[in-house]
Order: structure tokens, then C-alpha cells, then sequence
């Protein structure tokens, strides 16, 4: 929360003892400029004005601006809040926040605010908000599916009219799929994001929800590859996702408990597989892991949906901890830039981790930069240049790292003569699915029957999805 502002009242009462005659408005400009924001749901109006106001009394370390608009012409704002708001800064990773991306489930929307409003209270103030500002760019998305929360006009716990966009589209199974193909008309929200994800170099991410109270991580679909046999689908950055999730569910003392929602499934310290949960096709956060290189998990915050108002404030204490530890994780593992011998940097080079490659490699970006989300270990870094061996390079991450920041290695390719057979524009994968046919190398996800038939029964049992 922030600090309180003085009341005029008070303001006057000081001036009458003083017998000074200044007016109050005077003096109150004088005074730090407060956004005062209240335990309410704010509509598209009330949080844009909201917004706007921090723009402009926070201009040096937020960038306010729109991604895009939903299907009745709504703006999709983003907060950008950092010491280079309007500019990506070699070194500084993006890290993003997205929520309310099914219109009924409304506390993300609300925390997301509020943590808007703590951040830029407290730089200045509190050493690990600035340490956080000072070293991460973070986008907040409060509203992703702003036509869906106007619709709900009767606030369910369960389920109310508003959960899809205004054509009635879900907009977490509106995504291209790296599983099956899902041919599903793409909504503008859905487009807007997926643009927002080509602009940014993001390196982690979590989008909120309402319905459970737990932390999910991908996959959320999956194939034998994965291990859906097992009714799991598991990344091959399967321990950092883990950690992930236990990150945030640790901090919160109710999703930790794993059991807060009586009539829900039970999640072992609040944490769960997605798949392991429910499949679910065309999802927000494979996309964001396949395609856009950003490590995505989803956060279930609450058991009711679109809770009373009085809740709010609850809501906020459980998770404002996560909220922030969370986002200093985009500081885990290693960073750096890849140069040829004359020290220009390389943008569109694979740099991967041996033994754990994605289906879609990782690359540079245009400034030759790469992020790579590790635990503490040792790692053989994989750097691969069309035309040329791969380059390895041996990496140990300690178990103590430099606080906000990653261990930082640039990488200078050794090769002789021009390395000009880098294509000029990303080489981006296609948005087909890639796990079609890729085969199982793995024992644990060979099929049996009797493996077959448990899938089923665990799917057939499955509760209604979130």
C-alpha cells in the first residue's frame, strides 16, 4: 500500500496554526505525488485513468502504450516499468505479467494494479523494488481480455458470461499448438499478444487466473515424446519450471497448502504439471515456451472466480511476496552476448544447453544477446553458426549468484573469414505442430496398454477445466 497523503483538512489546520495563508492546493503539489488506489474492480475507464496517472507522475521509469485492441475496439495496455521504459538495454532482461485473459476470473486484474502501484511507490525506497527496477524491464498486462470482464454482469464463482472475448472465443485454446493443430479462428487479443511476444526479447513470464489456487507449468498439452503416457508432459527445462512454480507457491500461504480448495483436485505444495492437470490445447504458456523463448507458468489465485470486493486485500497479502520473488527469477542462470573475431555481435545463432536442445531452438536476438534460465550447475553450452562445427564452452553457475543478474559470459566464435551464411531475418520455427512426429527416445514414456487405459480413466475423471 501507499503511504498515506495528507488530507487538506490536515493541511489547513497546519496553516491555521502557522497563520499562514497559503491555499491548500498550493501546498499539496508540494507534497509526493501519491496514486491512491483503492480494493475495487476497476473498470476499463477507472484502470485506464489509473494508468494513465502513473505515466505521468512516474514518466522516468514506466512507458505506458497500447499492444493492441480487443474485438469491440478496447485498448490492451501495458505497463512498462524500468530504468529504460521505452528501450530494450543489453544486459536488462524483459520479464512480463499478464492477466484477466478470461474476463470472469478477476483478481489478477486487481493485483496486477497493485502491484503496479507498489512498484513506483517504492523505488527509491525500498532497496529490493529499486535493485528490481534497476536491473529487469517488466511489462504488466492487468487486462489481456478487457471485452470479457465488461460482459460478466453477474460475477460467478464458478462460471459467468465474460470467460470468452466478445466472439465468444477462449483465448487460452486460441494459440498455435506444437502438439496437434488447432484450426480455430485467431482472435485480435490473441494476434496482439503474439506480435507483443516478436517485439520483446522476454525471458520469463506468468499469466493469472481464477478457479484454483495453484502454481501450473508446462507442458499443458503434450505427446508420448513428453510423456502424456504418464499423464505428464514435461519441457526438457522440466527442474527449472519446477522451481518456478514452487518459487511462487512457497511464498503464498494458502496455495501452498495444496488442498485450499475443498471441492478442487489436491496439488502437492500448490504445484502441478499442466498436462498433469488437464490437457489443454492452443495454451498461452506453450506458446510462449516454443515459440517466443519465454519461460511462461500460469497462477490459479484464487478458488472463487470474480470473489467479492472485501476479498481484495487478502488476495494482495498472499501474493505480493510471490509477485515480487517471482520476478527476480528472470535473474537465474546465465546471460551474455555471442561476437564473431572482430568483435561484432551475432543476432540469430542457436545457443542451447547440450542435452537439454528445444523443438524449436533458442537464438540471439538482433543485438547478439542470449538468456538462458538455469539452476546452479554445470553446463556445456552449445553454440551453433550455420556453415561451422559447433562451438562449445564449459559453464559452472554457482549455488550463491550475483544478486538481479545472471552469470554473465559473452561468447567470441573463433571462426576464420565471414560468417555471412547467418540468414539477415530470424528464421523463425513454424507454427505447425512440432511434436508430431517426433519420436520417443526416452523409456519412460514408451507405451503400454495398461499405461493407455490409466490416461484414459485419469482424463475421463478430470474436473471441469479452469
Amino acid at each position: 500500500m501507499p503511504p498515506p497523503a495528507f488530507k487538506c483538512s490536515q493541511v489547513l489546520l497546519f496553516i491555521h496554526l502557522q497563520n499562514m495563508d497559503f491555499p491548500c492546493l498550493w501546498l499539496q503539489l508540494l507534497l509526493p505525488l501519491v496514486t491512491a488506489l483503492d480494493f475495487n474492480y476497476h473498470h476499463q475507464e477507472e484502470m485506464e485513468a489509473f494508468l494513465k496517472t502513473v505515466a505521468q507522475n512516474y514518466s522516468s521509469i514506466t512507458h505506458l502504450h497500447s499492444i493492441g485492441k480487443s474485438v469491440k475496439g478496447r485498448n490492451l495496455w501495458v505497463l512498462v516499468v524500468g530504468r529504460s521504459p521505452k528501450e530494450h538495454r543489453i544486459g536488462i532482461p524483459e520479464f512480463k505479467y499478464v492477466a484477466n485473459m478470461h474476463g470472469d476470473e478477476t483478481v489478477g486484474r486487481e493485483l496486477l494494479l497493485h502491484l503496479i502501484n507498489h512498484l513506483v511507490t517504492s523505488d527509491g525506497k525500498d532497496p529490493e523494488i529499486t535493485n528490481l527496477i534497476n536491473s529487469t524491464r517488466i511489462h504488466i498486462m492487468p487486462s489481456m481480455n478487457p471485452d470479457g470482464f465488461e460482459a460478466v454482469k453477474k460475477p460467478d464463482c464458478y462460471y459467468s458470461i465474460g470467460r470468452e472475448n466478445y466472439n465468444q472465443y477462449d483465448l487460452n485454446r486460441n494459440f498455435p499448438d506444437a502438439f496437434e493443430y488447432n484450426n480455430v479462428s485467431r482472435q485480435p487479443e490473441t494476434e496482439a499478444v503474439m506480435k507483443w511476444l516478436n517485439t520483446e526479447t522476454f525471458v520469463l513470464s506468468a499469466n493469472l487466473h481464477g478457479g484454483a489456487l495453484v502454481a501450473s507449468y508446462p507442458f499443458d498439452n503434450g505427446v508420448q515424446a513428453t510423456g502424456a503416457l504418464y499423464s505428464r508432459s514435461l519441457t526438457p527445462d522440466d527442474d527449472v519450471f519446477q522451481y518456478l512454480a514452487h518459487t511462487y507457491a512457497s511464498r503464498n500461504p494458502n496455495m501452498k497448502k495444496g488442498d485450499e480448495c475443498k471441492s478442487k483436485m489436491n496439488f502437492p505444495n500448490g504445484v502441478t504439471n499442466g498436462y498433469s492437470w488437464y490437457p489443454l490445447q492452443g495454451g498461452m504458456q506453450d506458446y510462449n515456451y516454443i515459440w517466443a523463448q519465454c519461460f511462461e507458468i500460469t497462477l490459479e489465485l484464487s478458488c472463487c472466480k470474480y470473489p467479492r470486493e472485501e476479498k481484495l486485500p487478502s488476495f494482495w497479502n498472499n501474493n505480493k511476496a510471490s509477485l515480487i520473488e517471482y520476478m527476480k527469477q528472470v535473474h537465474l542462470g546465465i546471460k551474455g552476448q555471442v561476437f564473431d573475431q572482430n568483435g561484432n555481435p551475432l543476432p540469430h545463432v542457436i545457443v542451447e544447453v547440450q542435452d537439454r536442445k528445444h523443438i524449436c531452438p533458442y537464438r540471439t536476438n538482433k543485438y547478439g544477446e542470449y538468456y538462458l534460465l538455469l539452476l546452479p550447475g554445470s553446463y556445456i553450452i552449445n553454440v551453433t553458426v550455420p556453415g561451422h562445427e559447433p562451438y562449445l564452452t564449459k559453464v559452472i553457475i554457482p549455488e550463491k549468484s550475483q544478486n538481479f543478474s545472471a552469470l554473465k559470459k559473452d561468447i567470441l566464435l573463433p571462426f576464420q573469414g565471414q560468417l555471412d551464411s547467418i540468414p539477415a531475418s530470424n528464421p523463425s520455427c513454424p507454427m505447425i505442430p512440432l511434436y508430431r512426429n517426433l519420436p520417443s527416445h526416452s523409456a519412460a514414456t514408451k507405451p503400454s496398454l495398461f499405461l493407455f487405459l490409466v490416461t484414459l480413466l485419469h482424463i475421463f475423471f478430470k474436473q471441469s477445466k479452469m
